[in-house]
This record gives C-alpha cells, sequence and structure tokens, in this order.
C-alpha cells in the first residue's frame, strides 16, 4: 500500500467482505443439521465478526491519536490480559492431553482446530500484553521524567 488512504479504504473492504461471510454462513446455517459443519461454519462466521473489529481498530489506529493510558488503566488491561493468557494456558494443556485419546476422527479434527486457535490466541495475547497496551502506556514515572527532565535542579533549590 503506498499511502494511509489507500490502506484504510483497503480495511473498509475487508470490513465488507468480512461481513458478507457472516451474513451467507448465517443465511446456510438455516438447513445445516450436521453439528459438525454447523459447529465449524459458526466458528469461521465469528472469526469474520472478529476480523471486522480488528480491521476497524487498524483503521482507528492509522486515522487517530491513540490517548496514553494512565497507569491504572494499564494495570487492569494487563491483568486482564494475563488472565486470559493464562486461561488459554489451561485451555491448551488440557486439549493437548486429550486429543491423542480420542478414537472418533470427526471430534479430533474439531478438537484440533479448537487447539491450532488457542495456540493462536495464546500468541496474540502476549503479543498485545507486550506491544500494544505497553506501548501505548505513560506511567507515573514517566510523566515526572518528562515533567522534570529539563529544569535544571529538578525542582530543588539551587541543587
Amino acid at each position: 500500500m503506498s499511502s494511509k488512504d489507500e490502506l484504510v479504504d483497503f480495511f473498509k473492504n475487508q470490513i465488507k467482505i468480512e461481513q458478507t461471510i457472516v451474513d451467507s454462513v448465517k443465511e446456510g446455517l438455516v438447513e445445516i443439521e450436521n453439528p459438525a459443519v454447523k459447529g465449524v461454519l459458526t466458528g469461521i462466521s465469528l472469526d469474520s465478526l472478529k476480523h471486522a473489529e480488528m480491521y476497524s481498530s487498524a483503521i482507528t489506529l492509522l486515522t487517530s491519536v491513540p490517548q496514553a493510558l494512565t497507569e491504572k488503566n494499564l494495570d487492569k488491561q494487563r491483568a486482564l490480559v494475563k488472565k486470559h493468557i493464562q486461561l488459554e494456558t489451561l485451555v491448551i494443556q488440557k486439549l493437548t492431553e486429550i486429543i491423542p485419546s480420542v478414537q472418533n476422527e470427526k471430534v479430533k479434527l474439531l478438537l484440533d482446530a479448537i487447539l491450532a486457535d488457542e495456540k493462536r490466541h495464546h500468541t496474540l495475547l502476549q503479543k498485545v500484553l507486550e506491544i500494544l497496551v505497553k506501548g501505548e502506556t505513560i506511567t507515573d514515572k514517566e510523566w515526572w521524567d518528562v515533567m522534570w527532565e529539563n529544569v535544571p535542579f529538578h525542582g530543588a533549590p539551587g541543587g
């Protein structure tokens, strides 16, 4: 993409495509009775909703200046992301243990797909914790550093 505007236009188009997928699956599920097919298509539809939301977030990141998070806000977000990382870890462990013992190939296929999703979620949450949240945070110490870094004697009289 050669410009921010072209990228934003691309994302807007992708949002429309994702919505088309959601609508198509919703219409198609009415006549589907196979639980495995229904479950997979529903999952794909939910992924499309997620993708549309992520494209929308990307547009926001490209078109507006994000407000810095306070330390309190960071702590809440960090705790939430850490909690979900822990939950994903538990699910990954349990699925890794149970999948080898599952004999039904259709069930195994579904569990393998869930495990792959959980691993991607886990990796994404770790990146969110490291990059997005930390990258937009200004701690109290950083505010003080910014305020005082160019002041002679850092507020103390004469030195």
